[in-house]
């Protein structure tokens, strides 16, 4: 299965971007899907998983309020909606899929990333 994110930026302090994975190779519906970010000389922090049917999700407690995860399976296609960023939110964002509905940290694929970055 291929991942490949895209739609992240710069944007200021308070601002608004939605990120987007498509995916192919695969039934996309048989995947659990999962986002997962990095910031420099960080280590990886789980943002949050949404289920096969997407009825189901979860979000960092730091993300919840702020965060949106969805997914639209007809268009093979996750979503990270994120609003109120703070220039803590910088990171590159990866998603990740897995045939279980687990923590994107141990989610069995991967995507390269895409760069967000806030500036206060």
């Amino acid at each position: 299965v291929q991942l490949q994110a895209s739609g992240g930026g710069l944007v200021q302090a308070g601002g608004s971007l939605r990120l987007s994975c498509a995916v192919s190779g695969q039934t996309f519906s048989s995947y659990a899907m999962g986002w997962v970010r990095q910031a420099p000389g960080k280590e990886r922090e789980s943002v949050g998983s949404i289920s096969k049917s997407g009825g189901s999700s979860w979000l960092a407690n730091s993300m919840k309020g702020r965060f949106t995860i969805s997914r639209d399976n007809a268009k093979n296609t996750v979503y990270l909606q994120m609003n109120s960023l703070k220039p803590e939110d910088t990171a590159v964002y990866y998603c990740a899929a897995s045939s279980r509905y687990i923590d994107p940290t141990g989610m069995d694929y991967w995507g390269k990333g895409t760069q967000v970055t806030v500036s206060s």
